[in-house]
């Protein structure tokens, strides 16, 4: 302990209290029997420092603040006009002083005094912890960005330890931190997304700690803005007459797309005793249908799904063709077997699954021609193996 602090210490307490007293006055010799133990309490709770001593005799005790120099009790008297002091002991060998309600201001150095001369004296710390805070004014609020945009999201604490700050995602999704490293969290203050893409939107936690309960998080929202985008499975779709079919896309939009379907004419298709038009939606993925209940001959042709939001528009052509309507025998069997039509030798193929690879072949480049531009053959990604099997598929029924 600095000696100028006992110096001023003793100048008060003679001064204020005119209590130093020679040893020489009294028999008794006071003197500490342990050192003061440091003490940690949380904010808000009461904290207890003991000084103990020994053959006290005549001789009284005090406590004082370090850094203020500032006399709190002598003996059994509250000096201070702080409420939240008091003194307590146990038959003038074991001292209490009492902190109540204990502020972060309280933290520091405490002495325990007897008015021998000189005096005697001895220092205990008390510290004060503070559970961590996570401050709203400079940690980041819910945040609205484009697709391929970088992004920072913040998150201060304040606290006694200082706190630490671990981000993670509330749906335990991994962060992408690098175009080839996914992490389950990432630790400091800011977290920094690089060309943050629609599979990170969601709500992100920065969660801090420092090891006293409860730890505190703030959920932010991070929200991608992008333009829809059009994904078709099959782009050609056969069908007979009369039968039941269903068209479908798969569209990505945000802010949340209008979508719906269109015929040849561009007339938008609304739902009727022909026509069900349906999508379903999970987040920023929509998945559209279109059934058709009974196809007829005037059915055949070209329908776009559309999908459009306040970013952009876009749309998917499938094209329905006629295949024939699978033959029947009278036990309702398809005609198969030893009733299959004659075959070509070299290929296998028969003289029916010709004409049906036909149909196809004039379908598909009549699709082709459609979508004969860059930006068309970017959203509409033609399966054209899935329509061949769906020929033969077709073409066995047949036979």
């Amino acid at each position: 302990m600095p000696r100028y602090y006992r110096d001023g210490f003793v100048g008060v307490f003679l001064t204020m209290a005119g209590l130093l007293v020679s040893s020489a006055d009294f028999l008794e010799n006071p003197k500490f029997t342990a050192p003061i133990t440091n003490v940690t309490v949380p904010v808000g709770r009461e904290a207890i420092l003991t000084c103990l001593v020994e053959d006290l005799g005549q001789y009284k005790v005090a406590w004082l603040r370090v850094d203020t120099q500032t006399i709190l009790t002598i003996h059994s008297h509250v000096i201070t006009k702080n409420q939240r002091i008091g003194i307590t002991h146990s038959e003038h060998k074991t001292w209490f002083l009492h902190i109540k309600e204990v502020k972060e201001s309280d933290r520091g150095w405490y002495m325990c005094q007897i008015n021998t001369d000189p005096m005697k004296s001895q220092v205990g710390y008390l510290d004060v912890v503070v559970p961590p805070d996570i401050l709203d004014y400079p940690t980041s609020t819910d945040m609205v960005v484009r697709e391929g945009s970088n992004v920072n999201l913040r998150c201060v604490a304040r606290g006694s330890p200082e706190p630490t700050i671990t981000w993670r995602r509330e749906t335990g999704e991994t962060i992408r931190i690098s175009k080839t490293e996914e992490v389950a969290s990432v630790e400091g203050p800011v977290l920094n997304i690089t060309r943050v893409s629609r599979h990170q939107m969601g709500p992100y936690l920065c969660i801090a700690s420092n090891g006293l309960p409860p730890s505190v998080s703030k959920r932010i929202m991070l929200v991608v803005h992008f333009p829809p985008m059009i994904w078709i499975q099959n782009q050609l779709v056969g069908a007979y007459e009369g039968q039941q079919i269903t068209l479908e896309c798969h569209s990505e939009a945000f802010p949340k797309s209008i979508n719906y379907w269109t015929d040849d004419t561009g007339e938008i298709i609304p739902q009727n005793e022909k026509f069900d038009p349906t999508h379903t939606t999970v987040g920023y993925k929509t998945q559209m249908k279109l059934t058709i209940k009974s196809v007829a001959p005037e059915d055949y042709g070209n329908y776009k799904c559309v999908s459009k939001n306040s970013l952009g528009d876009t749309d998917g052509t499938i094209q329905l063709f006629a295949i024939p309507r699978p033959s029947k025998l009278s036990n309702g069997y398809s005609k198969k077997g030893k009733f299959k039509k004659k075959s070509n030798e070299v290929t296998g193929i028969t003289s029916d699954e010709d004409e049906m690879l036909s149909i196809y072949d004039d379908a598909a480049d009549s699709l082709l021609q459609q979508n004969s531009s860059p930006s068309s053959f970017q959203h509409h990604q033609t399966e054209l193996t899935c329509c061949v099997a769906l020929i033969l598929v077709s073409a066995s029924l047949v036979f």
